[in-house]
């Protein structure tokens, strides 16, 4: 009787104070995770009694169920969004998955880079061959939808994250060109393959001139750059075109060895850090295409890495730039591993070899060439042909 007693005692107590206090519980009892590492890592006199608040009281009150890594990932996303920098972003483990098959060069999609100009997401370059470019998307077209969904405040890896998708299916995205209507763009998703280097060769009156287009500095650009200069080397062309047209960069280093193959040595680019301290970066090695007459074709679409190059090669006079002004993305991600997601972190941003900023001002060509809608329409283009004229 004793034993009962005390039993009905304390469930009327459990049930008093559970009904009275802060948190009420109908049905099971779920026990909440335990927060492990709590103060780890911590910096000085940094106040976290907040963050903490906030997170007790969702816990306490919202009525729905609460998933503890997504309110992590949310918190570092909303962390590093505060710095305000487009560019520095936390990727979620599905987000680091998309990122790793575009550094490998293959993914499903529509074939488009984007970036963020003046707060609003635009297309820095449609991908050639890709379901982007055959519908006719172009550099600096505004996305303002995708999908019916608002891009305004939207991330890039966001953005990125809603245009891709399983192949054969599809997304529509509303572009703003100019000062044009909306219009919708409803594209296929399909599997994107980038070749990052291509070698042709073209004959003109004053000869055989040879064209190499790189579409993007990814890991293998380096090697094929180097076969392509070899190949050049052979054939004895009377002149080089590189066309960065479309270029929205990649890594550094294949960058600085494309750049270094057209000098016998010296400065390619400076990379200013925190707190103003600059940094020379110079040839990776001799150069094998020193002598040859070079053209480098820039336009809207050329971006970072591509920058890298084409400022390079006009600030120390090594060919002339023809085309369109360049997109202006001079600043430095460093990409850091943090177990299954990834953090990209602005580190640094670019300058000329003669001090000019890259970001936001872009590199202006020597030669101004248009290359209008018209021109595509009819096969035309008016840079390469003003390119292979100027030697």
């Amino acid at each position: 009787a004793f034993i009962v007693g005390l039993f009905m005692t304390a469930t009327f107590l459990f049930g008093y104070f559970l009904g009275n206090g802060e948190i009420r519980q109908i049905g099971p009892i779920k026990l909440k995770p335990a927060v492990i590492n709590k103060e780890e890592g911590k910096p000085q006199n940094v106040d976290f009694k907040e963050f903490w608040d906030a997170w007790n009281l969702l816990e306490q009150k919202y009525v729905g169920d609460l998933d503890y890594q997504k309110m992590v990932y949310g918190a570092i996303k909303g962390m590093v969004e505060s710095t305000g920098d487009p560019y520095t972003v936390f990727l979620d483990p599905e987000e680091a998955k998309s990122f790793k098959e575009d550094i490998d060069g293959s993914f499903s999609g529509v074939g488009i880079e984007i970036g963020i100009r003046n707060k609003q997401l635009v297309v820095i370059s449609p991908v050639p061959g890709t379901p982007a470019e055959k519908a006719g998307l172009k550099a600096n077209d505004k996305v303002l939808k995708i999908n019916d969904k608002e891009t305004t405040g939207m991330s890039i890896d966001e953005a990125v994250k809603n245009i891709r998708g399983p192949e054969g299916t599809e997304v529509t995205l509303t572009i703003q060109r100019g000062n044009e209507e909306l219009k919708d763009y409803k594209l296929k998703r399909a599997i994107i393959t980038v070749e990052s280097v291509k070698l042709d060769y073209k004959d003109t009156s004053k000869g055989k001139m040879a064209v190499i287009k790189i579409s993007k500095f990814d890991s293998q650009t380096s090697d094929k750059f180097n076969k392509a200069a070899e190949d050049i080397l052979l054939n004895h062309p009377s002149g080089i075109v590189l066309d960065l047209r479309g270029n929205p960069g990649g890594f550094l280093d294949g960058a600085i060895d494309v750049a270094s193959e057209f000098f016998d040595g010296g400065l390619i680019v400076i990379e200013e850090s925190k707190g103003g301290a600059k940094k020379e970066i110079n040839a990776s090695k001799k150069g094998k295409l020193t002598s040859q007459p070079l053209v480098v074709l820039i336009d809207g679409g050329s971006a970072s890495a591509a920058e890298i190059v084409a400022g390079a090669i006009k600030d120390r006079g090594r060919g002339t730039i023809i085309g369109e002004k360049s997109f202006g993305k001079g600043t430095v991600q460093e990409v850091l591993n943090l177990n299954n997601t990834i953090l990209k972190i602005t580190i640094s941003k670019w300058l000329t070899p003669k001090g000019k900023s890259i970001n936001n001002d872009g590199i202006e060509p020597d030669n101004k060439v248009d290359l209008t809608q018209t021109d595509i329409d009819n096969n035309k283009d008016p840079q390469m042909d003003e390119a292979l004229r100027n030697f």
